[in-house]
């Protein structure tokens, strides 16, 4: 029964969103076409009521009434935070539920890293538990046996989640893929997360997972017009700024210089060209020069 009230929440919230501002008659007309409408003409009156209520204490978002159209809208939590992720992510969970119809017909990405570590590394976030694991990179043939680390918090990127904390051996804060992990343990041990430990800030200059002591550049990149309209809709990084011309863009970004950038500039081959600042250019050179080379001397 939690199950179907949750999902009757989602429903709910995802019918609003899609609306932008609907009327109860409308909102009657989609729950009849639901699968919770279970024959029912409406919704009502009462159970509407603690739906609302209990959508506000779940994921701290509201549902008003504009009293001059009697429209109900919902007013956005915060963007990027774990309560648009939850219900973005939740939402489509509930389309897929009920689309299982056409599941031959639907292709999804795999998230390995969720499956095993995700819920105790939460946990050990939620009591500021030490935990400790064993640890194999993909750039070491051996793993690393024991790491014990304070974690401080996760994030979710290209497919992959990382828990980041401080290795309590060197006493650095570091960055660990979850799918590289194994023998998980919660510690008994407890520990204090610094007070301005804060994840938008702590990546606010990186590209990706990857943070450096480097300070940040001012990055200048041409793209082709077409390839600039994936970056307007999916922007390399929060300060990205575009200059458009007619046959291409200027994007600024103002962040560190780390491999995982790097390697993303090199990934969109000649639509792409650095024009700042010089060692990012001279290091893009090099890479292509290298796999140039690779080809030739074969």
């Amino acid at each position: 029964m939690a199950k179907d009230l949750l999902n009757r929440y989602i429903w709910i919230i995802d019918t609003i969103r899609r609306y932008g501002r609907i009327s109860r008659r409308q909102l009657d007309e989609c729950w009849r076409r639901s699968p919770y409408g279970n024959g029912e003409l409406s919704i009502p009156r009462r159970t509407f009521f603690n739906y609302r209520h209990a959508i506000e204490e779940l994921f701290s978002l509201s549902i008003e009434c504009d009293p001059s159209t009697y429209e109900y809208y919902i007013v956005e939590p915060e963007k990027g935070n774990i309560t648009e992720w939850l219900l973005n992510s939740s939402a489509t969970s509930s389309v897929l539920q009920g689309s299982r119809d056409v599941a031959g017909k639907i292709l999804l990405e795999d998230v390995p890293s969720a499956r095993e570590f995700l819920a105790p590394i939460i946990d050990a976030l939620r009591l500021n538990h030490q935990v400790s694991f064993d640890y194999h990179p993909y750039t070491r043939s051996q793993p690393t046996r024991g790491v014990v680390i304070e974690p401080y918090f996760l994030r979710i990127h290209r497919q992959l989640w990382y828990v980041t904390g401080r290795n309590t051996a060197d006493s650095k804060t570091k960055t660990y893929s979850l799918d590289r992990m194994s023998a998980l343990t919660i510690l008994p041990d407890t520990f204090t997360p610094p007070p301005d430990t804060d994840p938008a800030s702590y990546f606010r200059d990186s590209f990706g997972v990857m943070v450096t002591q480097a300070q940040p550049k001012t990055v200048k990149i041409k793209v082709e017009s077409r390839q600039a309209k994936y970056f307007r809709a999916l922007p390399l990084h929060p300060s990205q700024e575009e200059m458009v011309n007619d046959k291409y863009s200027i994007f600024t970004y103002r962040l560190r210089i780390t491999p995982d950038f790097v390697s993303e500039l090199l990934s969109f081959g000649p639509r792409v060209t650095v024009l700042a600042p010089p060692e990012l250019k001279t290091m893009l050179i090099a890479d292509l020069r290298a796999a140039l080379d690779s080809y030739t001397s074969s």
